[in-house]
């Protein structure tokens, strides 16, 4: 029994469907990671599981109903929690501390998520990585076991994204438990122990990343542009290409050759043979599958596919 248990839970807006029976688990020091794109239930899941919304199904913290946990227990950060412009990072820390006893100590919680340089600014002043750290600072002051963080890097430059990574990181460390949701998949793949993909309201697929990319996320792909010409003004004749890349499946169409399963340390073996074979090229990629092939597998969708809109990023 996880020491976060949520068993069906289903959700409607009007006619619309939010969640639809979403049935997962998380046991203590896991860091769960919630992927989706926007409108997919993300928020209203968060929320379920911290009691701030209705919603039928179960849901229990610790044994208990997510009203009944000590509030010193519980950390959440909303997606568009904003504090006053006009204070400094330090007073917004102060502030919600004197919400709980025996909170953290102030300055100790600003250099834990890299603010002690700039305590002094006024929120409206801080960079959008800053003002993020410190919204992650206030949901930290009750030195929380299990914290849930609703899209907590959405907006944040790439620099203060792997910043607030490497907060999260040592706070997992640490033994604390976390939830967070996200539209980014490399912070899902980065952070999270296991990664849940929800889609229209319903979780697909949970299992750990690396798990879910080896079952779902296909091949990788060697492909190779601008295949020369042989002698006769012919693309190589595929006897060639038969010896060449013998033991791989690929296919040759115009001018480029895909070369299916390659692992990357035989991408040099596979460009040597080439030139041996004296087969010249203009470019070579090579590609993984990662989580975002994972989530367009698991929902029938495809990266090149008319109208595609996932508004997810790799």
């Amino acid at each position: 029994m996880g020491m976060l248990v949520a068993e069906n839970v289903s959700r409607r807006y009007g006619e619309t469907v939010a969640l639809d029976g979403v049935s997962f688990s998380i046991s203590e020091g896991e860091v769960f990671g919630l992927v989706g794109p926007n409108g997919a239930g993300k928020t209203t899941l968060a929320r379920a599981l911290t009691g701030t919304t209705e919603y039928r199904g179960h849901v229990e913290l610790w044994g208990t109903e997510p009203q009944s946990v000590g509030r010193e227990r519980l950390g959440l950060l909303p997606q568009d929690f904003s504090p006053p412009d006009r204070l400094t990072a330090r007073e917004i820390v102060v502030f919600y501390s004197g919400l709980y006893d025996g909170a953290s100590d102030t300055e100790e919680l600003l250099a834990t998520v890299g603010l002690d340089q700039c305590a002094d600014t006024y929120y409206e002043n801080l960079s959008g990585g800053q003002k993020r750290r410190t919204c992650v600072a206030s949901a930290l002051v009750n030195d929380p076991d299990l914290l849930v963080l609703d899209e907590p890097t959405t907006g944040i430059d790439p620099a203060g994204r792997q910043a607030l990574w490497r907060t999260l990181q040592e706070l997992a460390a640490g033994g604390t438990t976390i939830f967070f949701t996200t539209h980014y998949m490399a912070e899902a793949h980065e952070l999270a122990d296991y990664v849940g993909m929800l889609a229209d309201g319903q979780l697909v697929a949970v299992d750990p990343p690396e798990q879910l990319i080896r079952q779902y996320g296909g091949e990788s792909l060697l492909y190779i542009e601008g295949i020369s010409e042989d002698e006769s003004g012919d693309t190589p004749r595929s006897g060639v290409l038969d010896t060449v890349l013998e033991g791989y499946e690929f296919s040759l169409g115009d001018d480029q050759l895909t070369v299916r399963d390659v692992p990357p340390d035989a991408i040099g073996g596979i460009a040597g043979a080439l030139e041996d074979a004296g087969v010249t090229y203009d470019s070579l990629t090579w590609t993984e599958p990662d989580l975002e092939d994972v989530y367009l597998e698991l929902t029938g969708q495809n990266r090149h596919s008319e109208g595609h809109s996932t508004e997810m990023e790799g």
